[in-house]
């Protein structure tokens, strides 16, 4: 009998009794298979599949054997443009290889992304790249190297764009090296004063930037008062609330403002002004990723500058070019190499 909104669709069963062989045989002869079906069988599927007008599931298919042509990305924030400029790299690769890429938001929340993951591994995807920081004690951390690991064994290749701490191949950044330079840059401009918004305490790309930081200043002789080290929200409305907070404690003890990246460098921006303060000319300001607004803000913000599109190529490149291997240690696939970009917001003590 039809379902209420349609007769059911004609499956392989259906195609399999009318040809009178089995299911297994009209898999065999319509989908391929390295067994060989005979003649006169492969025959009689052809043409029930012709008279009942049946259509092959062939994403199914692909995810049976494992094969679908899919990229799985994950990201923490779609709105953060160092998570867009990752995933255009990623989206120009992919087409390159004839692979289509399905992205989702794990909001920098470990329940959700070991959600999303086996979400997404349950589609089989040919790779699942997953961008963002680790997070210090981390409990989703085993079953999310679980779910990974069974994803490499089904025949799936997993990237990491992150700190290299699962074992999986990674893309890594070089946050503390970056961190060190521009505070050592900074320091050669004059600044000796600084404060830091930084995100909480489990995220580890906000502690690797913040120990880089501080030992570029430390080579200086400068020391960073933990006083003025803000924890906030690792958003544009983080740095806004954060360089609130550092105004209102320290006002006037600060010269320049180090945000952790650039959109709560951003938001510092903002907060500064709200209070009649002039970025870099009050009190300088420094951010770090180099996203594209931060060259049109007024003024143009000083950062670190890594190549965004170039990581979400070579996360690409490498799960497609790196022989198979067994999950094992973490290995680093690739480094993004960064660099100071000073711009107008530290014009440098004196000028």
């Amino acid at each position: 009998m039809p379902r209420p909104n349609g007769p059911s669709p004609v499956t392989l069963h259906d195609v399999a009794r009318e040809a009178g062989v089995s299911l297994a045989t009209a898999s065999r002869a319509i989908n391929g298979s390295t067994r060989r079906v005979r003649d006169d069988y492969r025959a009689r599927v052809l043409a029930a599949a012709k008279r009942l007008n049946y259509k092959p599931n062939y994403a199914a298919q692909a995810v049976a054997r494992g094969t679908t042509t899919t990229v799985g990305l994950l990201v923490g924030d779609v709105s953060d443009p160092y998570f867009s400029r990752i995933a255009a790299g990623v989206i120009e690769a992919a087409d390159a290889a004839g692979l289509a890429v399905t992205m989702a938001a794990t909001g920098r929340d470990s329940s959700r992304e070991l959600d999303l993951v086996r979400t997404m591994a349950a589609q089989r995807p040919r790779i699942m790249i997953v961008a963002g920081s680790r997070l210090a004690g981390n409990p989703d951390q085993p079953a999310l190297i679980e779910e990974l690991t069974a994803l490499t064994e089904s025949g799936g290749r997993v990237i990491m764009i992150s700190q290299p701490v699962l074992p999986f191949p990674t893309v890594a950044m070089d946050n503390t090296t970056g961190a060190r330079q521009l505070a050592e840059a900074l320091a050669g401009l004059g600044y000796r004063r600084f404060a830091v918004l930084r995100g909480n305490d489990a995220l580890e790309t906000s502690n690797e930037r913040l120990r880089g930081f501080r030992e570029g200043l430390a080579e200086h002789g400068i020391e960073l008062a933990d006083r003025h080290v803000i924890s906030t929200e690792f958003t544009r409305d983080g740095g806004y609330a954060g360089a609130l907070e550092l105004i209102k404690e320290a006002r006037g003890e600060v010269e320049l403002i180090f945000a952790v990246n650039d959109v709560m460098a951003v938001g510092a921006m903002s907060a500064l002004r709200s209070v009649g303060l002039r970025p870099g000319v009050d009190v300088a300001v420094a951010g770090y990723d180099d996203i594209p607004t931060v060259r049109d803000v007024t003024p143009a913000l000083t950062t670190v500058g890594i190549p965004l599109a170039e990581i979400g190529r070579e996360a690409v490149r490498h799960a497609l070019e790196t022989p198979e291997e067994r999950p094992g240690r973490p290995s680093i696939v690739w480094t993004a190499k960064s660099s100071v970009v000073i711009r107008e917001s530290t014009p440098g003590i004196g000028t």
